[in-house]
């Protein structure tokens, strides 16, 4: 069963959160550190994290980035710290909210239902290996969990690479499928210029997705 990981070092707040979730039928884990929780992270499924900024060992917002890089995990601030620039910090982290205590457990637990539940309806990403995700349904791409926009050309080459992984597109299967998707004219240098501003922002040193296959076409090495 997926769990819920408070990473709260109050242990009197940790005792009450983790009382009024399994009131509310829901699995829950502690940690009182970030390395506690990140030992936690490690060997369970977890469903959401509810995360102090202020932790014996470090500051929430550097769990918050560790978590996220590796997987999109929903994180549920709450602090003591109640400045914008902080809760400003929170969300450019990726986190789902960002609640200054003291709150209502009442209201939190509604914040919690509406995370989960909208979790529940996201449909699953076509593609996601933590630092890149494409869900083609919403037609919504994410690099280090920052949304990306692409052009239209640029999402109907990444589909048809996405769809046909592994699977070399010769230059003419992609101006044809291009031309029967827009309907403008596109020749093998436009293609180029599209593809090249794809792998702009899709790709960095470490993280390489689209082949060049030269003289044929290209192929999409993402696993």
């Amino acid at each position: 069963m997926s769990k819920i990981l408070i990473a709260e070092d109050d242990r009197e707040l940790s005792q009450a959160l983790c009382y009024a979730l399994k009131k509310e039928n829901y699995s829950v884990i502690c940690a009182f550190t970030i390395a506690e929780a990140k030992a936690l992270y490690e060997k369970e499924d977890l469903l959401l994290i509810l995360l102090d900024v202020n932790l014996p060992d470090g500051e929430g917002f550097s769990f918050c980035r560790w978590v996220k890089e590796k997987k999109d995990i929903p994180v549920l601030f709450l602090t003591a710290r109640d400045l914008e620039e902080d809760a400003l910090n929170g969300y450019s982290l990726g986190a789902e909210d960002y609640v200054t205590k003291p709150f209502s457990m009442k209201i939190l637990l509604r914040k919690i239902e509406v995370i989960l539940k909208h979790i529940k309806n996201e449909p699953d990403p076509l593609f996601n290996d933590g630092y890149l995700k494409i869900n083609l349904d919403s037609a919504r791409i994410w690099v280090r969990e920052k949304e990306v926009n692409l052009t239209p050309t640029e999402f109907r080459l990444l589909k048809e690479f996405v769809t046909n992984r592994g699977i070399l597109l010769t230059y003419e299967v992609l101006l044809n499928r291009l031309w029967d998707a827009g309907g403008q004219f596109v020749d093998r240098h436009a293609l180029a210029v599209n593809i090249n501003r794809l792998r702009g922002k899709l790709e960095d040193g470490s993280h390489k997705y689209i082949s060049n296959v030269y003289g044929m076409g290209y192929q999409w090495i993402g696993s």
